[in-house]
């Protein structure tokens, strides 16, 4: 090592470093953390470098310890230090009953239906499929600002 000092660094050390910063800068740019386990790969390689194994093994414990932080801390870390995503309620609307306001005719392109207090847009999940204005049917799905409804199991289907 002390040779490679006194010459200048060498290229392996050069490649290291340089995707370290590389996949720092991605890590900055996205801050999706998952290229910062890379970072963290090549910082290990580069340890490698720096205590004399030869390339075979600073590759080894590059992908081996990138494969760990990314598998195994990754989890936890966005838990801990990514943003928490603001939910909105429309997932409490899936599994439930609606009553339609307008009759839902995929074809005419018609249908509304009210969830707690809101008008939605309202579609028959199966194709040719058509609920008379009034019907309770329940949310299957929900894709935009769009509420795809089937039939209720229990078969009842007019709002008294």
């Amino acid at each position: 090592m002390a040779a490679s000092i006194r010459g200048g660094i060498r290229m392996e050390a050069m490649i290291w470093i340089a995707c370290i910063i590389v996949f720092a800068l991605i890590e900055i740019v996205t801050v999706g953390l998952t290229a910062i386990w890379f970072a963290g790969g090549a910082v290990a390689a580069l340890l490698c470098y720096g205590i004399g194994l030869n390339v075979v093994w600073q590759f080894v414990v590059f992908v081996a310890v990138s494969v760990v932080l990314l598998f195994f801390t990754r989890p936890w870390a966005l838990k801990y230090f990514k943003p928490h995503l603001v939910r909105t309620n429309y997932e409490a609307g899936i599994g439930q009953n609606v009553c339609l306001t307008e009759a839902v005719d995929n074809i005419k392109g018609t249908g509304t239906a009210v969830f707690k207090g809101q008008e939605w847009t309202a579609r028959a999940f199966e194709e040719g499929k058509t609920f008379e204005a009034g019907e309770i049917v329940k949310v299957k799905e929900i894709r935009g600002v769009t509420m795809y409804v089937v039939e209720r199991e229990d078969g009842a289907g007019k709002a008294e």
